[in-house]
């Protein structure tokens, strides 16, 4: 998701369209849970759909990732390396904490796993940019935290959920969701980079991509809460334990990113993309992978779709409160 470029009226209507996407996001919630509730029958035909809507969502974010920037991203090493160490040394250890303290539910406890240990590659740049902080940095990091937790998740779940996870990543089925949603909208996406080139037409068509992931991100909510109403109907006294857990994780996140930066002496601009690269998850990059679980694990994906809607509200709050209070202009 591109950033909001303030040089003109079009992107300013797209930058309105997503500092308020979090007001899209609840009425397509809501529409789907009353429309799956008293019409279960269209649960396989949402279900069917959700696959190649979840895959245009990926390729569309993907696409606003410059994935050919990634070498820029380790020229300022001190920078790059408070990112990386605090998303994926410093975070995991916050999430390995949190995670014990939710009932022992390993369906809540894998939900929570797969999206708190991942850092945003989408959203991210969007509140970055409002919140003031350092852009160029934070589009430069974008495709070095994807490569990473790529290659660190299975990991981390191996290590978090033991000899469980092997059983649940072992079916064919998983493999299958990771290359068709993740790895082919990843491909297409760098595909389209090299396409663009240079040539201004082919940049603004791909730049017009960036205004697609709010609206489909909108209908993959509906897909899922109506083709999962009754599963959410069951979920509702777990979700309280979730609450807590996703409000502890984006306090301890907030308060790692002060004392790194505090700690390395970063310029308010760089401090403010940390606070927000650390706070920010990529929830429906995780997502697919939840949907593809065995029954008996539908709260997975519940857990990261309630996430990621306390994220954006908590969001609306560090956009007050990062460049005004905890980190202002020196």
């Amino acid at each position: 998701m591109n950033a909001p470029d303030d040089g003109n009226g079009a992107e300013m209507t797209k930058a309105t369209l997503e500092r308020y996407q979090v007001w899209l996001y609840l009425p397509a919630i809501l529409t789907g849970l009353a429309l799956g509730a008293v019409r279960p029958e269209i649960a396989p035909v949402l279900e069917s759909l959700l696959w190649p809507a979840l895959a245009l969502l990926l390729y569309a974010t993907f696409a606003q990732i410059r994935l050919a920037h990634l070498p820029a991203a380790f020229r300022d090493l001190r920078f790059v390396l408070a990112a990386l160490v605090g998303n994926f040394a410093l975070l995991p250890l916050l999430v390995w904490l949190i995670v014990s303290l939710v009932p022992a539910d390993p369906a809540v406890r894998l939900g929570l796993l797969l999206v708190l240990l991942v850092p945003c590659t989408d959203w991210f740049l969007t509140f970055t940019h409002q919140g003031g902080g350092d852009l160029r940095r934070a589009i430069a990091i974008t495709p070095a935290l994807l490569v990473a937790q790529m290659l660190l998740l299975p990991l981390y779940l191996r290590l978090f959920m033991g000899p469980e996870f092997v059983t649940l990543i072992s079916a064919q089925r998983m493999l299958v969701v990771f290359g068709i949603v993740i790895i082919l909208p990843l491909i297409a996406a760098f595909a389209t980079e090299r396409w663009a080139g240079g040539n201004p037409t082919r940049i603004a068509a791909v730049e017009r991509l960036g205004w697609t992931p709010v609206p489909l991100l909108a209908a993959v909510l509906f897909m899922i809460a109506a083709s999962q109403a009754e599963a959410v109907r069951g979920a509702m006294p777990l979700l309280s334990p979730v609450l807590l857990a996703c409000i502890a994780f984006l306090i301890g996140a907030v308060l790692c990113g002060l004392a790194i930066s505090r700690v390395l002496n970063l310029p308010a601009g760089q401090a403010r993309v940390l606070v927000f690269t650390l706070t920010t998850r990529n929830s429906f990059v995780v997502l697919p992978f939840a949907l593809a679980l065995p029954a008996g694990w539908e709260m997975t994906p519940i857990v990261i779709v309630f996430q990621s809607l306390v994220e954006l509200f908590a969001m609306l709050v560090l956009l007050w409160l990062v460049p005004r209070h905890l980190l202002p202009a020196r």
